[in-house]
């Protein structure tokens, strides 16, 4: 299993880049707003580094193995996540992820079906089952800045288990250390009773929403 991938750039195409790794080229499906992301820093010939899904898309006379990359852990996750809908595999969330991952999770988590119909490849109905499948469920990859993030003063807060997994994965989602522990310990001060890191983001995402 591929789960991440050096090389140099080759070409890059619609939802597609090659990357030329020890004599080898590799194919990489990569959705269109990860590549968008990377407008103007992509260079024929530059060293770029994917973290991979691997799978492999089975058909009567063969089996085709696949490999989909994104910049970071988080956005692997959410693309593994929006699989989980019924009707969306991994060629299909590629395309359907046009708009940035924060953006699409703000939607879901708000039922915006309008911007998810906008989506390529999901109707009406698919919206309704992402919703439905992920609603209340994608609040931390909504968090992801879509700049990078200056730094807050912060201030001290309970050190529990998923306290400390949700300062991580706002880490890994470039907020700064200070900004990051104050949003949490903002969190916990409105609910005493979160208690896992997804609980915890959640609620951060929300106050977030509100604008506190």
């Amino acid at each position: 299993m591929i789960s991440r991938l050096s090389g140099i750039l080759v070409d890059r195409r619609e939802n597609v880049v090659l990357l030329e790794s020890n004599g080898v080229t590799y194919e990489l499906l990569v959705p269109a707003a990860i590549l968008h992301q990377l407008d103007g820093q992509l260079q024929p010939d530059q060293v770029v580094r994917f973290v991979t899904y691997h799978y492999h898309h089975v058909e009567p006379s063969r089996s085709v193995p696949i490999l989909i990359g994104f910049m970071n852990e988080i956005e692997r996750e959410f693309f593994e996540r929006f699989i989980t809908v019924s009707g969306i595999g991994p060629r299909a969330a590629v395309r359907a992820l046009k708009q940035p991952i924060p953006v699409i999770a703000r939607a879901i988590d708000d039922g915006n079906l309008e911007l998810l119909r906008s989506l390529p490849g999901i109707g009406p109905q698919r919206a309704k089952e992402i919703v439905a499948k992920l609603q209340g469920k994608v609040g931390k990859f909504a968090l992801i800045p879509d700049a990078p993030a200056t730094s807050s003063n912060g201030s001290a807060y309970v050190e529990t288990s998923g306290a400390a997994e949700a300062l991580e994965i706002l880490l890994q989602l470039q907020y700064k250390k200070p900004e990051a522990q104050l949003m949490i310990k903002n969190a916990l001060t409105r609910d005493a009773d979160l208690s896992t890191a997804e609980e915890i983001l959640n609620a951060v995402y929300k106050q977030k929403s509100l604008g506190r």
